[in-house]
């Protein structure tokens, strides 16, 4: 049943990702193009243009916020949908007695928790625009290292509570490894670099309207993996 799950997710994580794609299309890119506009009218007032044979782009805008986000969304998606069946096929039966729907829609919760609100607290979502490109690993493995913080904390927190709640109350544990979780969480954001090259000047509205869209299309995408996921698993189930 797992091969089964598996391909289905994918499939799922494909469609997701292109819903997502048409909202972020929407929403995010219209900030995107204001951001790089801002960008050079920041550089030209300052005199730091770029040189002509700088301004040359490997690949046009057009196709950036057209088939090249359609394309790297569709990977995602696709990579995050077989994730996602696996930990499904995995955790389903394990943890209650929810049915595939429900327990479908509650890991595409948890994993926008985990994956995208926790790490967005310490490292919000910025334009490509906004930020020096010579701190671009450094702020890439910082948000990287913030999401398996978050994940390996989650992971943590679940064996802990499978300790715990032999001995406590299930609502007592679940309160105690949550602390547990909050804690390991704000140590490691307290560790990891602070990382602050938004301009001072930089339009807080844009700046605003951007994350919010990046948020949403995460949410969208999520909620989309969840529901059509939970509904297509609940499908091969029955027939098993």
């Amino acid at each position: 049943m797992t091969k089964s799950l598996l391909w289905r997710g994918m499939v799922v994580g494909i469609v997701a990702a292109i819903i997502a794609t048409m909202f972020a299309r929407l929403t995010a890119e219209p900030q995107i193009d204001l951001a790089i506009a801002y960008e050079s009218v920041h550089a030209a007032h300052y005199g730091d243009a770029p040189m002509p044979h700088e301004e040359e782009e490997l690949v046009s805008r057009a196709t950036q916020k057209g088939a090249g986000l359609l394309t790297a969304m569709m990977l995602y998606g696709a990579a995050v949908g077989g994730i996602f069946s696996l930990l499904f096929a995995y955790g389903y039966g394990r943890f209650g007695q929810a049915g595939p729907r429900s327990f479908a829609l509650l890991l595409a919760a948890l994993a926008f928790l985990l994956i995208v609100i926790v790490p967005g607290i310490k490292y919000p979502q910025t334009p490509p625009a906004v930020g020096s490109h010579d701190t671009v690993g450094l702020r890439t493995a910082a948000y990287f290292a913030m999401i398996a913080l978050s994940v390996g904390g989650a992971v943590i927190a679940s064996k802990l509570r499978a300790a715990l709640v032999r001995s406590r109350k299930g609502i007592d544990a679940t309160l105690l490894v949550v602390g547990a979780y909050i804690t390991l969480v704000l140590l490691g954001q307290c560790l990891l670099p602070v990382v602050n090259e938004v301009p001072a000047d930089y339009p807080a509205t844009l700046l605003w309207n951007f994350r919010v869209a990046a948020i949403l299309t995460q949410m969208i995408l999520w909620a989309t993996i969840g529901i059509a996921f939970g509904l297509w698993a609940e499908q091969v189930m029955r027939r098993q």
